[in-house]
């Protein structure tokens, strides 16, 4: 596929410096680039070395102020970028219709240019939107809506009753609408509690791969529009995850907690049940959270301190022999003095 240099800073609302009639047939790292790729500078280390790229165009901030007459100005070059990727490499199944080896259960709906691929299960009363495309080994439960622009990859689940948005993708092996973890004990013995809920999912959401998504024991678990999750993320029954929140690898939220909007939950962050975290929280990785956080907190640490309090004490850490050592010391000499005090006065 070719495209003018022209046609690419139309797409990226960009302004370009050189000839716009220039084809560009790819895309590339910036060390690797060719002079028919297009690569992207995003920041003062790359823009250094702008003259080492040997790309035939090159995104950069909308205030680069050099004379090179390969740049095309935007606003965020790595997004613009992305952007470009998807221009030459644009997501589409390679078959298209229904396979003859899927399953279609009963009352099912769906939109224009559906794909379902070989061995995809879909049980009753199922309705999807347009281009929604659905790879091998998929699992449809009873009740399932799905929107448009939907991509769904190889082994993922959608139990009963969950509602996708438009534009979400979720990645192989993930299951959503399982059984939450709830039981009652009694004499000693635990019984199940009936999960009768759903899961929602909104617009513009993205599913690792290998994330569990529990429905509501009533009422909806909630992933909220514009969510990223990454993979290995484990979501309990009543959980709601706000707005543009990213869920880093292997992050565990207990039923009934609330996170809020535009936070971020980094690596092996485990969080207790019912509680809230606040908008534009960042939780540092491995933290374990045992009380609620209000808004715009940094925290880390197991339980969680606020971020700089936790960094000073993982600095004391390594010293506390030593500093053991200097107390048994000074403990010894008052000791001592003491002693010959208690002498002299006798």
């Amino acid at each position: 596929m070719d495209m003018t240099i022209e046609r690419i800073a139309s797409q990226v609302q960009g302004r370009m410096q050189g000839d716009g009639r220039k084809c560009i047939q790819g895309v590339a790292p910036f060390e690797t680039a060719e002079g028919s790729q297009i690569t992207y500078a995003g920041g003062p280390k790359f823009l250094k070395r702008l003259h080492e790229t040997r790309a035939g165009a090159v995104l950069v901030p909308h205030d680069y102020i050099g004379e090179d007459d390969r740049v095309i100005r935007v606003k965020n070059p790595q997004l613009a970028f992305s952007h470009v990727v998807r221009m030459f490499y644009p997501s589409s199944p390679a078959w298209t219709g229904i396979s003859p080896l899927a399953h279609i259960g009963q009352h099912f709906a769906m939109g224009n240019d559906v794909a379902i691929g070989p061995f995809v299960v879909i049980q009753n009363h199922v309705s999807l939107g347009n281009r929604v495309i659905l790879h091998p080994h998929v699992v449809i439960g009873d009740h399932v809506v799905i929107g448009s622009d939907v991509e769904i990859f190889p082994n993922v689940t959608l139990l009963n009753g969950a509602c996708i948005g438009n534009r979400v993708s979720i990645h192989a092996g993930t299951v959503i609408g399982s059984d939450g973890f709830g039981y009652t004990p009694d004499d000693g013995a635990y019984h199940k509690i009936p999960h009768l809920g759903t899961v929602q999912i909104d617009d513009d959401v993205e599913i690792g791969a290998g994330n569990t998504i529990d429905r509501a024991t009533y009422g909806k678990t909630w992933i909220q529009r514009g969510v990223k999750t990454d993979n290995l993320v484990h979501i309990a029954h009543n959980v709601v995850v706000g707005e543009n929140t990213l869920l880093v690898a292997q992050v565990g939220i207990s039923g009934s907690t609330t996170i809020g909007r535009q936070s971020i939950l980094a690596g092996q962050v485990g969080v207790s049940g019912h509680l809230k975290i606040g908008d534009r929280v960042t939780i540092g990785p491995q933290s374990g959270i045992a009380g609620s956080i209000p808004d715009g907190m940094v925290v880390s640490g197991s339980p969680e301190l606020p971020h700089k309090q936790w960094l000073r004490i993982q600095r004391i850490i390594p010293r506390l022999p030593e500093m053991k050592k200097k107390l048994g010391e000074l403990e010894k000499r008052l000791n001592e003095l003491a002693n010959t005090q208690n002498n002299t006065e006798t």
